[in-house]
């Protein structure tokens, strides 16, 4: 289709213009498959951890189905805050929210094992977190210098390296599994694999709504083996449709609300970090389809509609909100800048929201199945931190600093008893890997000198002899 057919050049960079409704319709779609999947996954992960909602036969079923229902539900909302705007929320651009991978480290150990009785402090750390959130867009421009690359790069990269374990885990078959002679079975990573090479196939040798949708059709494919190995019966799917109701409003404070200063402290300390990622996001969508730079007001507004969307979609039960990356890129490809668009894909996933037979049969995925798209997506945020890593000048200092902060950062995750004796909130917050990761770099990205002092001694001598050049970093 030529650019005349829906608008002329100058058309498409303008966040207020609309396309034909038979452009915009399949536009907005294709930016809600683009994140489908990631926004839904949070959701089961936290089930998942908790230990509540899979099995066939499971009386929670209705929780976990509420809160896939709950996902959908609030990145529309957040969504329409986003392109909408209500007063001086929302950034009055295409940005897609959905549910924040950031916050899953956290979460996990505050719901561990805990089953339902773990949420309601969840959801009390969501909503303050949420509230705090909103806040930070008064002053986010003015702390943008504490987050270098350096920062935001390896904060990122221990996003991915914190959530890799999960997607093996649900590759393997899930850890109720976890002793058990089918775990890590050939068939259990049969599926995985299926969806692995099928979303490899499709990402790169396709083009245009297909490749973009290259995780969600795997996970179809992945589904469909299932149902030819047996992995899963036409019976769990119709009865998996038969128990979910057809139309179900969100109920506030479902599961209580419970102050827990760890929840408290780790969602706020996270909500800086995602705050910074929606900056980027905001300044990528301008760049990419506009052309120019972010104004502080966009960005301002952006950071507003992050903080009330989470609050919001904590007192609901949904999980915290973010803008999503990948549609970023979808904007710059496509090259349509409409926030009339987006408002098309929010509405669409409100109506899934309002529809828990969707959420139904999303949960009869085999976990194996999933495990294979997730692989793929936490791969994939690594991969963005070492991206935004590759713009750091890898001198000493800044060698020292990463070193320091994703070596206790990883360290602590992959061995939490060695902090067993510090108080319980204090050893959920240091065992998220993530926040004393990300602090650590922080201050002392803060308080080095730019310049080490062996750095400046050789370079007055004339600097490094070609070998030990040659074993450091370009």
């Amino acid at each position: 289709m030529t650019i005349n057919a829906i608008g002329t050049p100058a058309q498409l960079r303008d966040p207020n213009y609309t396309p034909a409704l038979s452009r915009a319709i399949p536009l907005g779609i294709q930016h809600v498959l683009a994140m489908f999947v990631s926004n839904v996954t949070p959701a089961i992960i936290v089930a998942g951890a908790a230990g509540f909602g899979f099995g066939s036969n499971s009386p929670d079923f209705p929780e976990l189905l509420y809160l896939i229902q709950m996902s959908m539900l609030f990145a529309g909302a957040a969504t329409l805050l986003q392109t909408i705007t209500i007063g001086p929320i929302g950034a009055g651009l295409p940005i897609v929210q959905g549910t924040s991978f950031a916050f899953i480290p956290i979460m996990i150990p505050l719901v561990a094992g805990k089953g339902i009785d773990g949420l309601a402090a969840l959801f009390g750390g969501i909503v303050i977190g949420g509230i705090f959130h909103a806040g930070l867009g008064l002053f986010i421009g003015k702390v943008r210098f504490a987050l270098p690359p350096l920062v935001t790069g390896l904060v990122v990269t221990m996003i991915g390296l914190a959530l890799v374990k999960v997607g093996i885990q649900y590759a393997a078959g899930g850890v109720p599994a976890i002793g058990t002679p089918e775990y890590g079975s050939l068939l259990n990573w049969s599926a995985a694999l299926v969806v692995i090479f099928v979303t490899l196939g499709i990402k790169f040798f396709t083009k245009g709504m297909l490749s973009i949708s290259a995780v969600l059709i795997g996970l179809i494919v992945g589904y469909i083996y299932a149902l030819g190995v047996g992995m899963l019966t036409i019976d769990a799917i119709t009865g998996s449709w038969s128990r979910s109701a057809a139309f179900a409003l969100p109920n506030p404070f479902k599961y209580g609300f419970e102050f827990s200063a760890a929840a408290i402290i780790g969602f706020c300390l996270m909500a800086f970090i995602s705050a910074i990622e929606t900056v980027g996001d905001v300044s990528g969508i301008t760049k990419g389809g506009a052309g120019r730079e972010a104004t502080d007001k966009e960005i301002q507004g952006a950071t507003y509609a992050d903080g009330f969307g989470t609050a919001i979609a904590g007192v609901f039960g949904g999980l915290p909100n973010t803008s999503f990356s990948q549609n970023v890129g979808l904007i710059a490809m496509t090259g349509v800048m409409s926030r009339h668009v987006v408002t098309i894909g929010a509405i669409f996933l409100i109506i899934c929201g309002l529809v828990p037979k969707v959420g139904g049969i999303i949960r009869t995925i085999p976990i194996e199945v999933l495990g294979g798209g997730v692989i793929v997506m936490f791969g994939m945020v690594v991969a963005a931190g070492m991206s935004m890593l590759s713009d750091v000048d890898w001198n000493r200092r800044n060698m020292v600093i990463f070193a320091i902060s994703i070596s206790i950062g990883l360290g602590l995750q992959l061995e939490p008893a060695a902090v067993q004796h510090l108080p319980e909130t204090l050893k959920i917050l240091m065992t998220s890997g993530l926040l004393p990761a990300a602090l650590i770099a922080i201050v002392l990205n803060l308080l080095l000198p730019e310049e080490l002092a062996g750095e400046a001694t050789e370079e007055v001598s004339g600097g490094m002899s070609g070998s030990a050049k040659g074993r450091l970093p370009h």
